[in-house]
């Protein structure tokens, strides 16, 4: 080691500095020394907690404590004092001679200003080369949601959310639009742990989010960042006295219900139908008019209470915080609840930091079984809830008086029982070494582990006509999931005159590993108070089984930024991956990118003093996805093993002269071993202005990303000896293109405060290949195919009624074919695409798309003295989507309910476009037809809140700092054409993006809430 010795002209002491096998000297003078004080507030006028304030172009920096208070020494008068704070714009001030600098921090939405965490460090988002867009947590967590991705819709352009309003229920988060063909989720990045931010995560944590868009901001994170990286960063404690903040709030939610018809009416439309078939009319039993909605709903309540310790002194800082989230569902037989602890703390000691991020959580659901929002449609009004001469006792028909296919909703609930728990922690400790103040070693150990337990009780009873009979049956299964995650980086920063040079290298290992074990017994013994005694000890007919997973993934990175007289900005990451879940000839990959911004508001060209801010930029990035999923229908998970042959070991063979039993050994699954990295290539062009003193934020994207080898399901023929599901290949190539537009207004000059924010997205994805000479997938009602986008609707045309027999017997082909000879009239006429005078599949016909053209969000805020109002809008414009609901009560040839009002097609009533009843025929109720398809066009209100800031004299008299009472709605008005329950549902499965089956509707939920402080 050496160490290199320089002395200023005052002849001021040595410094030395190293790390490890590095060693870096520079000269330091050193001046007389000047202690500045003061006091930051926000705009209110309270005192902000952990403000940065630091010394201009040096390394020296403070925070505030709980008062707003600093401390802090300049070098001289000349000093200019920055002070920022997350979403508040960043102010400098010059010391000028002052011995006290107080100051007032303006929030500012979209503020380029900010400070952002980006893969393995931070940056100024207004040097930003790449598309990252910071979700103000204000925004985020004011929302009673029970995830994170559902909090997000609406905030972030590019991010496309959907939800449901179940309890438990995680939203379905896309960023970017569609990179495969398995719906694979968002990379999550929480405190340097890679994990998942799923509903044990408590979204009251959080201190900031950022989403990592386009190639050149995910690049660092390679293989695993084609679906975008959402970062999040928890809450930590700051310098000063222990502080104690408290938020409480409680909701009320209801489900919207179905238009359905009560029995009178019902009974009318059934014989209506049966006579119109010539079929003998059912007798149904017109005493009875069952509310089925009112039977399986219920006004659902959420309580949601969160406590935080939070302190710190002069080498470091805590924060402890507790949480408990519980939800009643308007389903009958449904809850969530969740218990969350966590304990962040930090300490530094001269060159030496160190400090965890532990989260602790405990979440329990009771699942909902079956359909209800199907159920309570199929299931028809003349049926009575409870029917002592029904196994376990409920009514659900009977062949003579109601013939259905539902289910009885109050029956599952309670003789289908199941409930899953799961134990999870997670966190991380981190260490730092910072020789110097440009060069810094950090280690990052995370580690996370889960208890899952899943628990389901069947008893014995029906729920449905024509039920075989089940014993009682309990099974279960427990698994335990641990990942551990090590990293080591290396980071310098620096400045040489007007050149800035920020780099990082690193490397990083991350195992994870997942272990199931279950077993089922049938037979329960009864425990005498109608239950059972659900042990697995218990019962007969045992069954066991289960399985293990295992994936490492080690990596190398290293990222370089330079800036250039804070005018040309080059940003470069390269990221090598190797990973398990792949055969060993394609286990590596690199993961590069590279991008640039050219800020033309600091060329001296450029004098334009109502534009505070003008940057351009660039990029071109390549990512990774190693999930090794196609997205088969019915099979979602992925998979570990894809890449080796499945072996069959319970096979048995009779050999030799007495024939003895030996067991044996069978491959009944063929693979492909030859699997590799899907792999998208971005390219990303933005720009990104302040206007008018800040005033006007705006940021545009557009972007093009083509992903390469996606992998698809290939099915193979059976007599090849394969007894699997169909083996995957790396076939498919996508292509989305899209525009992103972030535009803000922010007014905090006056007494009267607003801001709007809004954000546009246009999205449109294309299959370019699908390999091996295929050209379509047929799923359902659609078909993917090559130059369309996925899942597009493929269905038959329909073109009005028949209003005659003349119309019936004039409807031919250009042969002179009657097209439809079978049809009456009141009966729908189908188009004959294909002119062949008849209806068949030959004339299907792409109609539409599941994707939206437009998503447009838009948030509003205004504060007069201790009142404030904020709005959330979300809108999606654009997108067919396909009415399970109505494909289930218009078709009339079976028996479920029907809407409410509906009139059907009568000599008496031709001018209508409902066709005749006729039950027992799919002439006019099948369901691959346009008839079941509408615009899934919706705006709606998603949140709307007012608040009161409590006096500071009414605080002061109980001890408290600041408190606030909030009164709040979410999904309170939908402006919308459609039909359907809810515009806004959510389906998983790429195929049918667009298919409302049932789904769980969004709620409206009415809040109250408390927060306070001291």
């Amino acid at each position: 080691m050496h160490t290199i010795q320089l002395l200023n002209e005052k002849g001021r002491a040595v410094k030395s500095f190293f790390l490890l096998t590095f060693f870096i000297c520079f000269s330091v003078c050193l001046q007389a020394q000047t202690t500045i004080t003061g006091l930051v507030r926000d705009e209110s006028g309270a005192p902000l907690t952990a403000v940065s304030v630091k010394v201009k172009n040096t390394n020296t920096g403070v925070s505030t404590n709980q008062e707003g208070q600093y401390r802090i020494e300049v070098p001289n008068q000349d000093a200019i004092l920055v002070f920022s704070y997350v979403s508040y714009t960043t102010q400098e001030v010059p010391v000028q001679g002052k011995a006290e600098v107080n100051v007032t921090l303006m929030p500012e939405e979209n503020s380029l200003d900010e400070v952002v965490v980006v893969g393995y460090g931070t940056q100024q988002k207004r040097d930003l080369t790449g598309a990252v867009s910071v979700v103000k947590t204000s925004e985020l967590t004011k929302r009673q949601a029970t995830t994170m991705g559902e909090a997000l819709q609406g905030l972030a352009s590019g991010v496309k959310v959907r939800g449901g309003g179940g309890p438990g229920s995680e939203a379905k988060v896309e960023i970017r639009g569609l990179k495969n063909l398995s719906g694979s989720s968002p990379l999550y990045v929480i405190d340097g742990m890679i994990t998942t931010a799923n509903r044990d995560f408590n979204p009251n944590d959080i201190e900031s989010v950022q989403i990592l868009k386009d190639a050149s901001a995910a690049a660092i994170y390679g293989s695993r960042a084609a679906n975008g990286v959402i970062i999040i960063t928890t809450k930590k404690g700051a310098k000063g006295p222990m502080k104690v903040e408290f938020s409480g709030t409680t909701s009320m939610q209801t489900t919207p219900r179905y238009k359905l018809a009560q029995t009178e009416e019902f009974a009318r439309l059934n014989y209506m139908a049966y006579d119109n078939a010539g079929a003998a009319r059912q007798d149904l039993d017109v005493s009875q008019n069952t509310d089925w909605q009112k039977a399986a709903f219920r006004t659902g309540n959420m309580q949601d209470l969160n406590l935080t310790f939070s302190g710190g002194g002069e080498s470091g800082s805590y924060l402890v915080s507790g949480n408990y989230f519980g939800n009643e569902g308007t389903v009958i037989s449904t809850d969530f609840d969740r218990i969350s602890f966590r304990v962040n703390t930090q300490g530094t000691k001269g060159i030496f930091s160190i400090g965890e991020n532990l989260a602790i959580s405990n979440a329990k659901s009771d699942e909902m079984s079956g359909s209800p929002y199907a159920d309570v449609v199929r299931l028809l009004p003349t049926i009575p809830i409870y029917n002592p001469n029904n196994p376990g006792g409920y009514g659900y028909g009977d062949e003579r008086r109601a013939r259905t296919f539902g289910s009885n909703p109050v029956a599952l609930a309670d003789l289908d029982d199941r409930y899953n728990e799961n134990l999870r922690i997670r966190g991380n400790l981190w260490s730092e070494l910072k020789p110097v103040e440009f060069l810094k070693y950090r280690f990052n150990l995370g580690y996370e582990t889960s208890n899952d337990h899943y628990a389901h009780l069947r008893k014995e009873g029906n729920w449905s006509l024509n039920q075989d009979y089940q014993p009682s049956i309990a099974d279960e299964n427990r698994a335990r999931f641990q990942s551990i995650l090590v990293e080591n980086t290396l980071t310098f920063n620096k400045e040489f005159g007007k050149h800035a040079v920020n780099a990082v290298v690193g490397q990083t290992y991350q195992k994870d590993l997942y272990a199931r074990i279950s077993g089922m017994k049938r037979n329960l013994v009864p425990d005498g108070k109608g239950g059972y005694y659900s042990e697995l000890d218990q019962g007969n007919e045992p069954q066991a089984g289960g399985y293990r997973q295992e994936a490492i993934i080690l990596s190398y990175l290293g990222r370089i930024e330079y800036n250039y007289d804070n005018r040309y900005l080059l940003n470069g990451v390269i990221r090598r991956d190797g990973s398990s879940r792949l055969g060993r000839s394609n286990q590596w990959g690199n993961f590069p990118s590279i991008s640039g911004a050219w800020r033309i508001s600091n060329e001296k060209f450029f004098q334009k003093n109502w534009v505070n801010d003008l940057k351009i930029r660039a990029s071109y990035g390549r990512l990774g996805n190693s999930i090794t999923s196609a997205g088969q229908v019915g099979n979602s998970s992925a998979n570990y093993w894809d890449y080796l042959a499945v072996i069959n070991t319970f096979s048995t063979i009779a050999m030799g002269r007495d024939q003895l039993i030996s067991p044996g050994a069978t491959q009944v699954a063929l693979v492909n071993p030859n699997l590799r990295w899907e792999t998208l290539t971005q390219k990303n062009f933005g720009v990104d202005a302040t206007v008018l003193d800040n005033k006007i934020t705006l940021t545009a994207e557009y972007f093009i990303a083509d992903t390469k080898d996606v992998l698809t399901a290939m099915p193979i023929a059976l007599t090849t000896g394969h007894d699997g599901t169909p083996p995957i290949a790396n076939a498919a190539s996508l292509k989305n293109t899209g525009f992103e537009l972030s535009l803000g207004y922010n007014e905090n000059s006056r007494e009267f405060k607003y801001y709007i924010n809004t954000n546009v997205t246009t999205l449109r994805n294309k299959v370019t290949s699908l390999g091996y000479g295929r050209n379509n997938i047929f799923v359902g009602n659609t078909v993917t195919q090559v130059g369309q986008p996925a899942g597009m609707w493929f269905v038959l045309q329909t073109d009005g009624l028949f209003q005659s027999q003349e119309e019936v017997d004039a409807y031919q082909n250009a042969e002179g074919r009657v097209i439809q000879p079978t049809a009456k009239p009141g009966d729908i006429r189908f188009k004959d695409n294909n002119g062949d005078g008849q209806i068949t599949n030959d004339d299907k016909v792409v109609v539409g798309s599941p994707w939206a053209d437009v998503e447009l969000g838009i948030n509003l805020g205004a504060s007069y003295k201790n009142l404030s109002l904020t709005m959330n809008w979300f809108g999606a414009f654009g997108a067919t989507v396909y009415n399970g609901y109505h494909s289930l009560v218009d078709r009339f040839d079976d028996n479920s309910n029907y809407r409410a009002g509906i009139q059907p097609w009568t000599p008496e009533n031709p001018n209508t476009d409902v066709p005749r009843m006729f039950y027992g025929s799919t002439l006019s109720s099948r369901g691959d037809t346009d008839r079941w398809l509408e615009s899934g066009s919706f705006m709606r209100l998603k949140y709307i809140s007012l608040s009161y800031t409590l006096p500071e004299t009414w605080l002061k008299r109980i001890g408290f700092q600041h408190g606030q009472v909030i009164l709040s709605g979410q999904n309170l008005l939908t402006f919308t054409g459609y039909k359907g329950l809810d515009p806004e549902f959510n389906n998983a499965n790429i195929y049918e993006r667009g298919f409302d089956n049932f789904s769980y509707p969004n709620l409206k939920t009415y809040s109250l809430g408390l927060q306070f402080g001291f």
